[in-house]
């Protein structure tokens, strides 16, 4: 295949990242993937390759080795970096927010004086509405204050936006994009690639479709009680193809020297947990068994995004609805009923 341009991706291999090389691959941007695997699996590389044609380019390493890294980037002449590496489980992190710190902001810092040294100057970095904490309102605008937040990991999504926005003040030839997720879920449409935790999963979705396959007897419900339209939480649920494509489209915007851009990516509207739950059931035609259990530390009652900043700069509007979003992330698990493994 011939390629425009070489794109260092870090964490390449997990859910968001391995969608996102497709993607990238798809619109003629070439992946080196670096890893280190500790929440993935190469196996993604071959699923990649069935789908595309084409098996990315893999270096398993950590991204804080400088050494390691800095002979990824004299190997390849590499252009662009979206960094998607880092811990991300919110409960690990309260338990062990040394580790958060040092991986997190490590891994960053890391990349960054690499970066410098090769004179790379466009940078993606994956970050999280966690950012905004308790919105002091929905839907969420990107101008919002950021920084009140409740836990470890948020802290660390935190000072790596404030540390890039530093970075772009200082040097005016850095073209940087933030982009704060909301709920990635959903899969590719093949049943080749989709979500893959490792243990007990930390989100919804794949709770839901481990119940479904047999693999876990029933799904917590964490509060019934919100000051919600069923009582339970509030999310905006994003396929992760669409998030994906957020990437291009804010990689092409980088390359007009944009600057420091920030985007939300989400669908601008709110789902309950309830509502995700029947959506799947209707979808699919399955029962999910459930059981509402007391309220989890630190979660928030609504959180969903206002897009339109995204659509004005990079013509981003989601293509997948709720029920693609079940439906594909069904397909994905009874194809995998253990995932990559």
């Amino acid at each position: 295949m011939i390629f425009k341009e070489k794109v260092l991706v870090t964490g390449g291999c997990g859910y968001i990242g391995s969608h996102t090389c497709l993607y990238l691959i798809e619109n003629g941007y070439e992946p080196i993937i670096v890893d280190n695997l500790c929440n993935s699996n190469t196996e993604v590389l071959n699923r990649i390759k069935s789908i595309v044609g084409y098996k990315p380019i893999f270096y398993e390493l950590d991204v804080r080795d400088e050494n390691a890294l800095d002979e990824v980037f004299c190997t390849h002449d590499i252009k662009s970096v979206i960094h998607f590496a880092g811990l991300k489980a919110v409960g690990e992190s309260v338990e062990k927010p040394d580790l958060y710190y040092n991986n997190n902001i490590g891994s960053t810092n890391t990349l960054l004086k690499v970066m410098k040294k090769h004179n790379v100057k466009n940078i993606i970095f994956s970050s999280s509405a966690t950012v905004y904490g308790n919105p002091k309102r929905v839907p969420i605008y990107e101008n919002d204050p950021i920084g009140e937040v409740t836990n470890p990991y948020a802290e660390t999504k935190v000072k790596i936006e404030f540390l890039l926005q530093d970075l772009a003040n200082h040097d005016k030839t850095m073209n940087i994009g933030i982009l704060r997720y909301f709920n990635p879920i959903g899969a590719h449409k093949s049943g080749l690639m989709g979500e893959n935790p490792k243990g007990i999963p930390n989100n919804l979705m794949p709770y839901v479709t481990q119940v479904a396959i047999g693999l876990r007897d029933h799904l917590n419900v964490f509060g019934n009680d919100y000051d919600t339209r069923d009582g339970t939480c509030i999310r905006d649920y994003i396929h992760v193809c669409d998030l994906a494509r957020g990437h291009v489209l804010t990689l092409n915007k980088l390359h007009q020297n944009s600057g420091l851009v920030i985007y939300n990516l989400g669908t601008s509207i709110g789902t309950t947990v309830l509502e995700l739950v029947n959506a799947f059931e209707k979808a699919n035609n399955i029962i999910i068994k459930k059981e509402f259990a007391p309220r989890r530390a630190g979660d928030i009652a609504e959180c969903y995004a206002n897009c339109d900043k995204a659509y004005k700069e990079i013509g981003f509007k989601t293509e997948f609805n709720i029920v693609d979003c079940c439906r594909d992330s069904w397909n994905w698990q009874k194809k995998n009923p253990n995932g990559f493994n």
